[in-house]
């Protein structure tokens, strides 16, 4: 069984996504052209939903082919890290029973069907992966399988995208100059309070008052940004909250084990998140 770590979506069911910019005619614009995609933007801002969304609006929608509507999993999904090697994206041979048998990676898969194949954070995976998908994302759109001796012309569908946090990447985790500039560079943020509340209310059934009282958190702690305090709360942690509030955990309470201690170790950040999140949730917010 191979190490990747992957999710295939048949997406029978539109994913919910609330667009905050031009970002989904961009991405329609760049799958016309069948041109590689690359998502900026911090942790838990809607990177890989809006993936799945566009996803399904291409290969589900009214305008989609009928081959593309007859894929079961048009969109296959990695989660990169520090183990994930070439091997692990384009395949292996396998041993069952007596016979050593070729199983293809999930990279190999979307090539050769067409489908959208989505390498989310990566930078974390190893730069052999990396250089591997130089010759996909330009003129050849080909993937060489060394190990068969093979070079897989891409499918017309066929496209790659992959995103990555600037913010949190260093000077040894970075997106190299030569990977970058093969891909149109699609920049994600955190939603606007409105929107945010909206998505925290859609997704966890929570009230309209305490979703903004979340997003207001949010949007407080992003701004301590300025004050040395590197990573925002993303909009994943607010929904979680929500979820601990709609499971009957005061709402102070839930913010400090979804957000206060989730984004820090530090006992004095906590204690600042804490105390920002006391100054928006009343005491009784019901």
């Amino acid at each position: 069984m191979s190490k990747t770590e992957r999710t295939t979506a048949s997406l029978d069911q539109e994913p919910y996504y609330l667009p905050v910019g031009d970002e989904v005619a961009l991405f329609t614009a760049a799958y016309a052209q069948r041109l590689p995609i690359l998502l900026k933007g911090p942790t838990g801002c809607g990177k890989t939903r809006f993936v799945e969304y566009m996803a399904y609006h291409l290969y589900r929608g009214e305008q989609a082919s009928k081959y593309q509507q007859s894929l079961a999993y048009p969109l296959q999904t990695i989660a990169c890290h520090e183990d994930l090697s070439a091997t692990d994206l384009v395949g292996r041979y396998l041993l069952q029973g007596d016979e050593t048998v070729w199983q293809d990676g999930p990279l190999t898969r979307a090539v050769q069907e067409g489908a959208i194949c989505y390498l989310d954070e990566i930078v974390e995976a190893r730069k052999d992966s990396t250089v591997l998908i130089h010759s996909l994302t330009d003129h050849r759109r080909i993937l060489p399988i060394e190990k068969r001796g093979l070079i897989l012309d891409a499918h017309t569908d066929f496209l790659l995208v992959i995103s990555y946090n600037p913010g949190y990447q260093n000077v040894l985790k970075d997106l190299k100059t030569s990977t970058r500039q093969r891909f149109v560079a699609i920049d994600f943020d955190y939603p606007s309070k409105d929107t945010e509340a909206a998505i925290i209310a859609h997704e966890t059934g929570i009230d309209e008052v305490k979703a903004s009282y979340l997003a207001e958190l949010g949007a407080a702690v992003r701004n301590l940004r300025d004050h040395g305090f590197d990573e925002g709360v993303s909009t994943r942690l607010l929904i979680y909250a929500a979820q601990m509030m709609v499971a009957g955990v005061a709402p102070l309470r839930a913010c400090d084990v979804a957000v206060c201690r989730a984004v820090s170790d530090d006992v004095e950040v906590q204690a600042a998140l804490t105390a920002v999140a006391a100054a928006i949730f009343p005491e009784d917010p019901s």
